[in-house]
């Protein structure tokens, strides 16, 4: 049985020139989370919709997460009914949600009082693969990789991309494509293994 996909967006959920928005309709087997609202910056919604989104789809699945959805997934990992039926995760730009990010994003208070901190670190318990840009205003490469390195992740250095986003330039990324194959088909972390 092929897999699934399923985009998480991030906090700014969909926006139609977004590359996430645009790759969902090119696969043939794809879900979205739903749309939360911007405002709504409550972490324990976000995750419990991904849960039901992950319910609503029968066999494998592979998460294509952004931004603040690669956050949404690592809060979701370890509470999920349906965390092993992830074959891979694609988590793109993670912010650094532990420094104060500039103006327009929620402040660390914001993200305090939603129950976004502290940012899980804990191994994921499926293979993922982190992609890192070199200038991304979120989040700086190091800080990105010490949190891949924690979720066990491997990662990919996409070079300078800002945060992949419309506002980086980025509406098409034709590389998720290739992305989300290689995560499909990277072994099983030792610790994920039954």
């Amino acid at each position: 049985m092929s897999s699934t996909v399923l985009i998480v967006p991030g906090l700014r959920d969909h926006v139609q020139a977004h590359w996430q928005t645009l790759l969902a309709a090119q696969l043939p087997q794809v879900h979205t989370v739903p749309p939360m609202g911007r405002e709504d910056l409550d972490c324990a919604k976000r995750v419990q919709a991904i849960e039901a989104a992950m319910a609503a789809i029968d066999g494998p699945v592979v998460l294509v997460a952004h931004s603040g959805g690669c956050v949404m997934v690592a809060h979701w990992a370890h509470t999920s009914k349906h965390a092993h039926r992830v074959v891979g995760a694609l988590l793109a730009t993670p912010p650094d949600f532990d420094q104060a990010m500039p103006e327009g994003y929620p402040t660390l208070a914001a993200l305090q009082a939603n129950g976004w901190l502290p940012v899980p670190r804990k191994l994921l318990p499926f293979r993922s693969l982190v992609a890192t840009s070199d200038n991304d205003p979120l989040a700086t490469r190091e800080r990105v990789l010490a949190l891949a390195k924690d979720w066990g992740s491997e990662t990919v250095d996409l070079g300078a991309v800002g945060h992949l986003n419309p506002a980086s330039g980025y509406g098409e990324w034709p590389m998720a494509h290739a992305l989300i194959k290689r995560v499909s088909a990277m072994p099983l972390q030792a610790s994920t293994r039954h």
